[in-house]
């Protein structure tokens, strides 16, 4: 590959093989390079290809302007942790997690600590994301100082969690998380169950959820104008469907869009699994 643009020491602008700009970073792969130079691929510790049509420039002067041994280590961190490889479409993934490690560990060095509050319902809730995390965060110490403490997992896993969605907003994370525990505890509430977050049903509905978010925020909800599925759900697990509406209007409320029928179709399903120790509906 050869250099297109310089943005500073670490960080450059070329294209690939199929003739996409791509940010490449590394330590010294900048240094006294010129346009048209070929990129050294020894120095090479990241190549980040921008996806969505991103300004590949706008990204680049972002990373650009990131310290760059933090950068670095992140960078590194991702690839040993076996959350990114060498090549990246998720840019943003690796600048959020930057940019938060920066901060924390300015607040580390002033001796400032903070206490997550969404600590334990994010530990259940995005299990595989926390344990990616508290592998991240290992791998993140071994290039900082003073190394972040355990506490650090937590934010590292929303960030995780927040890659998934096209907007990056962090704070959309954190409103589904809330969503998400608030619907489970109608849940238990009202058909008087153990809500388990360790149980399949639960994971499963979980995961249900999760993807729901991503379909409302990309305005690509389940839309089969009442799908033969969405009916035949509807005739079997009324009560479940009763739960769903009610769990829809939360939703709503929390984030101003209306589910469609069949999602809510679907929402019912999972409700109905999560209770089938109970007695059979009757419809």
């Amino acid at each position: 590959m050869k250099v297109l643009r310089v943005l500073n020491n670490n960080v450059v602008i070329s294209r690939d093989g199929q003739g996409q700009e791509v940010i490449l970073t590394g330590r010294g792969i900048g240094f006294r390079a010129r346009p048209g130079q070929e990129v050294d691929p020894e120095l090479i510790v990241r190549v980040f290809v921008p996806s969505d049509g991103r300004d590949p420039d706008h990204l680049a002067e972002v990373f650009a302007m990131i310290d760059q041994d933090v950068l670095r280590g992140v960078v590194i961190a991702l690839r040993a942790a076996g959350i990114e490889g060498r090549e990246s479409t998720r840019p943003t993934l690796a600048i959020a997690v930057a940019d938060h490690v920066a901060g924390a560990l300015e607040r580390a060095r002033k001796g400032q600590e903070i206490e997550y509050p969404l600590r334990a319902e994010v530990g259940t809730l995005y299990g595989t994301e926390y344990a990616q995390a508290e592998r991240l965060l290992e791998e993140i110490n071994l290039h900082v100082d003073p190394p972040l403490a355990a506490g650090e997992a937590t934010a590292l896993t929303l960030h995780l969690v927040n890659a998934g969605f096209a907007s990056g907003d962090l704070s959309f994370t954190y409103t589904m998380t809330g969503v998400i525990q608030q619907l489970l505890a109608v849940i238990g509430e009202r058909y008087g169950v153990d809500v388990s977050r360790s149980s399949m049903t639960a994971a499963r509905f979980i995961t249900h959820v999760r993807y729901m978010f991503v379909r409302i925020q990309q305005h690509r909800q389940l839309d089969g104008q009442e799908s033969t599925i969405g009916r035949s759900i509807r005739e079997s697990y009324p009560e479940a469907v009763r739960t769903a509406e009610q769990l829809a209007t939360i939703v709503q409320l929390r984030l101003g869009d209306r589910l469609t029928p069949d999602e809510v179709a679907y929402l019912a399903l999972h409700v109905a699994r999560m209770t089938m120790d109970r007695a059979p509906e009757v419809p």
